[in-house]
């Protein structure tokens, strides 16, 4: 799978690590804004409640009671929640996210000292003065760790944190709080001015793209819920909680590539619609944009569609909205905001589907879409792991036992990969689970989890369409192994013993598979089989090439090739196998390799097994990516998997690289190569 690392510097990252931060506040205590929605939809004056009891007769007064519990006066629940829980709240788990329980303690005191000195709702004070306090607190202890004398410790922790906390809130009152207060009404009249001169459909220009850039926490939890809670208390309800969780503009996507994708992204389109929409899981829709940038277009007009709709309508939610569900966003949509809620939700998804069909419907690109390498993509903005990405790559039902690497001739890509793949598995404590290599044309449903090239993917599920396929493109480096290791941590950790003894006699069967295969293989070619072969007999030093004249990949095949006809490994149609190879799918391994190879059907020109190995002082252009060191193999059986297993090993180590690179002699090379473990 191709990733596409993302710079981990600049402006876009802070912004990105702000918003992230100020998710990690706000995201656990949703629950409590949800409460204080429902609250507020039920007893404001505005309320479903207050429009039930306004038409009974009410002697003894009881009516006026309940209606009047909730208000926004301070008499009753409204006011205080808004007031002072939800900011402590945020308070609390910004200083716990720094400094455990006693940052959160300081973080909630010194965020009292901002609701107190400002005459709005505190969530931006409460975002700086809970990590402050927890922070603060972290540096505090820090100073006298290990320095206080033994039955003095609760007594220092206390009146320390009591101190600090005392500290902070007076200093969020004089001094972040009027700061805040004046920010947050200077915000305020900016929505105004926007909503006023019908302009606040133009936020979708900067709303949209953030959203795939994974810069929409910063905009939703740092500016959008804090000013749109200020207004709902004003006004009850607000507009702002709308401008970027509407599902619509994702769904427009998601239902284009249903109708006009192809391949991966067109199957997977209609459980990414359902999660999205449904779920409120928005990040699902992300990679289908990112494999095609231009649909960006086509999510901002149908966010500015669903923009200019509700304040056609002057909709609003009472309350965030949280996750971006339908359902959630209904439960908290105001009462008489219905209508436009629904229409603007309808209307976002009619734009964004019109406009994305016509660009895919236009598209040029004969190559079908790479899901998995926008879902990497994706990850790599958003700097760490998709909880939804396995929706779109697919991840396994159960205990995985059995992985085999596929490729086109199942000797020399699909061996390497094997092997470097096995040794993390391996390392990371899963040695009961097997990894074999296998061409795609020998491959049986009896795996759990196939890893093959990207180009090879599709020939490989329909051979294995019961299994998990990873593709992936380096395949020395790939990122994709370590995502493989997480899966497994994932489904296997709860296997019992009775999987294990079923796993032990799966693999057994495999083993037996793999050797009748090789047997019939043997017999197929009518080739005898070979005694096992030693390092020295595979790759001899008449094929080992210090300094190769090659400038071209399709050069080099033809040196490395040569090397072996030279040694009568293989009869000359081999290396047009070998090119024929390279046509159908890169032998480029990553980390400077190539290992160049004939197709399956290339094996009766085998002689013998063989290895080549030339080193280039300037690297090759091999189809875009730096060739230092290639590796021509020719083998019958298994006689070569040794070798190649101690390559992988070797050009996983840079120092063991670093050696073959100062290597002066043929017997130097092939000291490397057989000493690496």
């Amino acid at each position: 799978m191709s990733t596409v690392e993302a710079p981990r510097t600049g402006v876009r990252v802070y912004v990105q690590k702000l918003g992230t931060s100020l998710s990690n506040m706000v995201m656990p205590n949703i629950g409590a804004f949800i409460a204080w929605g429902l609250i507020t939809a039920l007893f404001i004056e505005q309320g479903w409640l207050q429009a039930i009891f306004s038409g009974l007769r009410d002697p003894d007064g009881w009516v006026a009671e309940i209606g009047g519990w909730g208000s926004y006066d301070g008499a009753g629940i409204v006011g205080p929640m808004i007031t002072y829980l939800l900011p402590v709240l945020i308070g609390y788990t910004g200083g716990r996210m720094i400094h455990g329980n006693r940052g959160a303690v300081v973080g909630a005191i010194a965020t009292m000292g901002v609701v107190a000195g400002a005459d709005v709702p505190m969530f931006m004070g409460a975002m700086i003065m809970g990590p402050l306090g927890g922070w603060a607190m972290k540096k505090a202890d820090a100073l006298w760790e290990g320095k206080i004398r033994p039955g003095f410790e609760m007594l220092v922790d206390n009146f320390s944190a009591g101190i600090l906390g005392m500290l902070l809130a007076i200093f969020g009152f004089f001094g972040i709080g009027p700061i805040v207060s004046s920010f947050t009404r200077a915000a305020g009249n900016a929505v105004d001015f926007l909503v006023n001169n019908d302009l606040l459909p133009l936020t979708s220009i900067l709303i949209e793209p953030a959203k795939v850039l994974f810069l929409n926490n910063a905009i939703n939890h740092g500016v959008l819920t804090p000013l749109g809670t200020t207004q709902a208390l004003e006004t009850g309800k607000s507009i702002l909680f709308l401008l970027e969780t509407n599902p619509g503009p994702g769904l427009g996507v998601l239902l284009a590539f249903m109708v006009f994708g192809r391949g991966a992204a067109r199957a997977s389109a209609p459980g990414a619609a359902i999660i999205q929409f449904f779920g409120g899981i928005h990040e699902i829709y992300f990679p289908y944009v990112l494999m095609k940038p231009k649909l960006i277009a086509a999510t901002i007009l149908g966010g500015m569609t669903g923009v200019f709709i509700n304040v056609l309508f002057g909709s609003g939610l009472r309350a965030p909205a949280a996750p971006g569900s339908i359902i959630a966003i209904y439960a908290q949509t105001a009462g008489g905001s219905f209508l436009g809620v629904t229409l603007s939700v309808l209307g976002a998804t009619a734009v964004s589907f019109a406009v994305a069909s016509l660009l895919l419907k236009t598209d040029r690109a004969d190559a079908e879409p790479d899901l998995a390498a926008a879902t990497a993509e994706m990850e790599a903005l958003k700097g760490k792991k998709s909880s939804v990405a396995s929706a779109l790559v697919g991840a396994p039902k159960g205990p995985v036992s059995s992985i085999v690497f596929a490729c086109d001739a199942g000797m020399g890509s699909s061996a390497m990969g094997a092997s470097v793949l096995r040794k993390k598995i391996r390392s990371a404590g899963f040695g009961d689970i097997t990894v074999t290599n296998q061409s795609i044309a020998n491959l049986t449903d009896t795996y759990d989890l196939v890893v093959t090239h990207r180009d090879l993917t599709d020939r490989a599920r329909l051979k294995t369409a019961s299994a998990v396929h990873v593709s992936v493109e380096d395949f020395m480096s790939s990122p994709r192994y370590d995502e493989i290791v997480e899966m497994l941590r994932n489904t296997n950790s709860a296997a019992d013993e009775r999987l294990r003894e079923d796993q032990k006699a799966t693999d057994e069967r495999l083993r037996e598979d793999q050797k009748a295969t090789d047997e019939r293989l043997r017999e197929d070619q009518k080739a005898p089989r070979q005694p096992e072969s030693t390092g020295d007999d595979v790759l001899p030093l008449e094929s080992i090439v210090l300094a190769g004249t090659a400038t071209s990949a399709d050069a080099a095949i033809d040196e490395a090739g040569a090397l072996l006809v030279a040694a009568d490994s293989v009869e000359p149609a081999y290396v047009d196998a070998m090119h024929e190879r390279e046509k159908s799918v890169s032998t480029y391994m990553g980390n400077g390799l190539a290992i160049p190879h004939g197709t399956n059907e290339a094996k009766t020109a085998i002689r013998r097994t063989g290895i080549s190995f030339v080193r280039y002082p300037e690297p090759i252009d091999w189809n875009g990516k730096p060739a230092e060191f290639v590796v021509g193999i020719a083998g019958l059986g298994n006689d070569h998997m040794a070798l190649l297993t101690k390559i992988a090993h070797v050009f996983l180590d840079k120092d063991e690289v670093a050696r073959l690179r100062a290597a002066t002699t043929a017997d130097d090379v092939r000291a490397v190569l057989s000493d690496s473990k």
